[in-house]
């Protein structure tokens, strides 16, 4: 899903914004998308061996043994797992990407009495995340479908002191492991930044040639059912431009911080809509035919 990762990336360049007037465009250069595919390659590797052995399915299940029952305990009291990840290279050193930030958080969380199909059917239901995932989210509709492959739309929209919009596409691949065990794998296509949203006149700035925040953002979500209910994994891996030159010292606790805040209001609005629906009963208005979870 696509839900509040993208505050996790933005959020942090709207207060350097505040610091620090960004009134011309910012370039994505090559060498820092460069970086960024570096490190998603590195990330990849290490979430694919993850996915394909189910003992070890979820990030929290590699956590030491008193951690681990301590962290379980906690999931199941509602609170919410997060931690920062970062990639090294082969020489031990942590893949960077000059010129922007790499912004790499893991987060999960427990849906009790929830499905595994009740948390997928939510998630496909992208003609109404605008209303699952409000106000970050203020539009939202499916683009195309083929079986577990969507193409969706999602414009956001994040206001603290000044307001951002960006029109953002994804490409989201679902996939089964067994009868308790899915991932999904999210790809932003297109990130336009919009001025002047709403109006008669708006009109979207170049892409690639904006204020920067946000250039490329991928999503990796684990869904394992058991324990009465769903475990929920997201990691969000995405990319903006750097901090100014001699103002990391400022600017840094909030690039720490805001991260963490942001990915827990995603999950924790992402178990409050699943957790409506199963008590309203109700049939989620998927769009398209049905998942198809293995029974």
């Amino acid at each position: 899903m696509q839900a509040n990762p993208w505050k996790i990336a933005w959020r942090c360049l709207v207060v350097l914004n505040l610091a620090i007037p960004l009134t011309a465009a910012t370039e994505l250069k090559p060498a820092t998308l460069e970086g960024f595919e570096r490190y998603v390659q590195a990330a990849e590797a290490r979430i694919a061996k993850e996915e394909n052995d189910p003992p070890d399915f979820l990030y929290t299940d590699g956590l030491p043994a008193p951690e681990h029952d301590e962290t379980l305990a906690s999931l199941k009291r509602g609170e919410v797992f997060i931690a920062p990840v970062k990639m090294p290279d082969a020489s031990g050193k942590v893949i960077e990407a000059p010129g922007g930030l790499i912004h790499d958080w893991v987060g999960v969380i427990f849906i009790p009495r929830a499905s595994l199909r009740q948390t997928i059917e939510l998630l496909q239901d992208y003609n109404h995340h605008q209303e699952y995932f409000k106000p970050e989210v203020i539009g939202s509709r499916l683009i195309s479908r083929q079986g577990n492959d969507f193409k969706i739309f999602l414009r956001f929209r994040e206001k603290k002191v000044i307001t951002v919009v960006l029109d953002t596409e994804h490409e989201v691949h679902y996939t089964p492991v067994d009868s308790t065990h899915w991932y999904s794998r999210s790809f932003t296509t297109r990130i336009a930044q919009v001025e002047k949203p709403g109006k008669a006149d708006e009109y979207e700035l170049p892409v690639g040639d904006d204020g920067g925040y946000l250039w490329r953002m991928n999503t990796y979500w684990e869904f394992e059912e058991r324990d009465g209910g769903v475990y929920v994994q997201c990691e969000s891996i995405s990319l903006t431009r750097d901090i100014p030159r001699g103002l990391g010292w400022m600017l840094q606790p909030f690039v720490t911080s805001v991260p963490r805040e942001s990915l827990q209001d995603t999950l924790t609005d992402l178990r409050t809509a699943v957790l409506e629906k199963a008590s309203e009963g109700e049939s989620l208005r998927c769009c398209g035919s049905d998942p198809t979870p293995p029974q």
